[in-house]
């Protein structure tokens, strides 16, 4: 409660001071900023014109908000958290959506790891390495795939060139240092380009150790609290640490290079990608041999692109990707799961000219897969083939000061399992959306989404025992189809005193897929067999079922800048922001995982070459947790980051920044977490970097 005191008090100052403002601020100048455009929109609105949540970080504002996973990386996004699983895992979770509702793709084609599949996988991308980083909404999601309800994250590192560098050779190195995991990470990229050939290569290598936090790991009377599996372990019996997460510790090296052959007519190009990681699930107190994932995936791509091929055609472009990864869960230094994915994408897109006020991009794409998990006891998840065909198309138009958006896909899902009956679906899904320029100040978006999502091969065909997660998990091969249904309304507001986005979200899903922790059954490893929780046994674990239930998701965002002053000593800016969504169940209970309000403010001041902020988030408590799921209690997070811009030295730039992340030291449970219980976010650390470009 004192928290909150100190936040509603200097909320209050701070408005009150904007209220007195001098009525002649709003004369001011106004700096007019560059439009951002969002690459992986088939018709490239600006952020300013789109009429669909978006998201875009580059530049300088994406080096500094850098994290180690691509969760962490994102989750100070308005809408967006981080399904952290210890620090070697963190996928992005959008408006309480995550898994195979947010599709992570690099360079617009699918990244085709695990990652979606269960929430101790990491995503086979690094965000070091990323030279964009962009957040899809709406009609645009459809040109990926059905069911991303979250939405699109799409990873841009440049790997295949689409134009030729203005100098022969250039590139940029970057070091970092993170005493939160006493974590070491170095970045490498070169890009070099003559005539009509232009190449790139990129590597980087992170190592890290326990993760350092603001309290005990393991939340020992809340793991008690919903998991019987832990009354055989007497009160204060587990094994705890305090300050650290044990067995936390992660390694990661990957690398690129590619090619391309460019001229006016288009280009060809090819790129190959290495990554491997090594990466430490925290252990849950009862003192047994730790479990480690050793991730590989190797990825092929190749790209061709025709500018005006014939009359109809504005640009032509095809894409094809080929995906081999594996990773291996060692329970104790000896292999226990095994998860492998061989997956192969491709894409046509055809953008035509405007006809009239149309303009669009319809196309194909196909992923074909192989995929397989096995443990100990036997195939966790049958060797099945997994094929998915999908014609696409999305088109814009203007009307005065109307733009509208319509997408719409169509796909064919199968999955044939070894041994087992083969299994279809025929999700359709279409979009529509329209912007109003009321004035050049004024605009108002509204958008509708209909999306339709085969069920995936864990939530149908699971059935065994997950080490890391430790969970017996059983799918249900009578799932149907998820039906959502969504209304997205915006309001967006430019002054010169203050900037303002608004957006309101309601999203009814019918048959939603979720997976329900068993209150009347445990899984009793020694015996291989199911047990009542009253049973007198030493490994028993949790039951997790695939079910699907009617399901209402709502919520909103909001941010508002003030610019609080510009003279010679700089320019300063106050931003106000905050969001929420609330997950239900028709039947009235609450959808698990679901991410907690959250608001607050932030003061960033820019003179010349330098730039801080300060950053003050206030998260209240989740006590809408979910049946047989543990709440979670509310936090203060204050962040302070600076920068330092040095913009020729010897033909370079250089970037210096420095954070300071949880300076309050709160020991922050995630409520989106599967690990909240055992594995807290990190406490109070620094980190430095440096960043040459050339």
């Amino acid at each position: 409660m004192r928290y909150l005191f100190t936040v509603k008090s200097v909320l209050f100052f701070v408005l009150s001071w904007i209220i007195i403002i001098p009525a002649d601020a709003a004369d001011a100048e106004v700096q007019v900023l560059d439009e951002v455009v969002v690459v992986s929109d088939g018709v490239q609105h600006a952020i300013s014109k789109s009429a669909k949540p978006v998201t875009v970080l580059t530049g300088n504002d994406l080096r500094t908000k850098i994290g180690q996973t691509l969760g962490e990386t994102l989750q100070n996004e308005l809408g967006i958290a981080n399904q952290s699983f210890g620090s070697g895992v963190g996928t992005p979770v959008i408006r309480g959506q995550a898994g195979p509702r947010v599709r992570v793709m690099q360079n617009s084609l699918g990244n085709n790891d695990a990652s979606s599949l269960s929430p101790d996988h990491a995503t086979g991308v690094d965000p070091i390495i990323a030279e964009r980083v962009e957040v899809l909404r709406g009609a645009s999601t459809l040109l990926y795939g059905n069911g991303a309800i979250g939405g699109i994250v799409n990873v841009l590192d440049n790997r295949i060139p689409e134009a030729v560098p203005d100098k022969l050779i250039g590139g940029a190195g970057e070091q970092r240092y993170d005493s939160a995991t006493n974590e070491s990470a170095s970045s490498l990229k070169l890009e070099a380009g003559k005539g009509n050939f232009a190449f790139h290569a990129d590597g980087f290598y992170r190592d890290q150790n326990n993760t350092h936090i603001g309290g005990v790991a393991i939340d020992e009377t809340a793991v008690r609290q919903h998991d019987p599996s832990f009354n055989a372990v007497p009160p204060g019996g587990l094994i705890n640490t305090d300050g650290f997460i044990g067995n936390s510790q992660a390694r990661s090296r990957g690398g690129s290079v590619g090619g391309s052959f460019i001229n006016d007519d288009g280009m060809i190009g090819a790129a190959a990608n290495k990554l491997e990681k090594v990466y430490g699930i925290p252990p849950d107190g009862h003192g047994e041999d730790p479990v480690t994932i050793d991730l590989k995936q190797s990825k092929y791509d190749f790209k061709g692109q025709l500018n005006q091929p014939f009359a109809f055609a504005e640009q032509v472009r095809m894409k094809f990707g080929y995906t081999d990864y594996k990773h291996n869960e060692l329970d104790g230094g000896v292999v226990g799961t095994t998860f492998t994915n061989e997956s192969f994408e491709s894409r046509f897109e055809l953008k035509h000219k405007p006809i009239a006020n149309l303009n669009g991009v319809f196309g194909f794409q196909s992923v074909n897969t192989v995929f397989e998990a096995t443990g100990e006891e036997g195939q966790i998840v049958p060797k099945s083939d997994i094929e998915s065909y999908a014609l696409f198309a999305v088109e814009s138009f203007k009307h005065h000061n109307l733009t509208f958006d319509f997408g719409a896909r169509a796909e064919l899902n199968r999955i044939t399992p070894d041994g087992g009956n083969e299994k279809s679906y025929e999700p359709i899904s279409g979009s529509a959306s329209a912007l109003w320029d009321i004035t050049d100040q004024h605009q108002v978006s509204l958008a509708f989404t209909h999306s339709e999502r085969a069920p995936q091969i864990q939530e149908l065909l699971s059935n065994g025992f997950h080490h890391a997660t430790r969970s017996y998990e059983r799918g249900d091969a009578g799932l149907k189809k998820e039906l959502s249904e969504n209304l997205d309304l915006g309001y967006r507001f430019n002054h010169p005193w203050v900037t303002a986005e608004f957006n309101l979200f309601h999203n009814w899903v019918s048959n939603y897929i979720f997976q329900q922790r068993s209150a009347g059954l445990l899984f009793d490893e020694e015996s291989g067999g199911f047990v009542t929780p009253d049973t007198d046994c030493e490994e028993c674990f949790p039951l997790l079922d695939s079910k699907q239930l009617d399901a209402t998701f709502k919520g909103f965002e909001a941010q508002l800048t003030f610019p609080l002053m510009q003279n010679n000593y700089g320019a300063v800016d106050l931003q106000l922001f905050g969001d929420y969504t609330r997950g239900t169940f028709d039947n009235g209970a609450d959808v698990p995982r679901m991410p907690p309000l959250r608001y607050g403010f932030q003061l960033s001041y820019e003179k010349d070459e330098w730039s801080a902020n300060a950053r003050l988030t206030r998260a209240e408590a989740q006590t809408n947790a979910g049946d047989n799921e543990t709440p979670t209690d509310s936090y203060l997070l204050f962040n302070v980051g600076g920068q330092y811009h040095l913009a020729d030295l010897h033909g370079a730039d250089v970037l210096l920044f420095a954070k300071g992340k949880n300076l309050l030291n709160e020991n922050i449970r995630n409520s989106t977490s599967y690990l909240r219980n055992f594995a807290p976010e990190p406490g109070r650390s620094a980190e430095i970097g440096i960043r040459l470009s050339y």
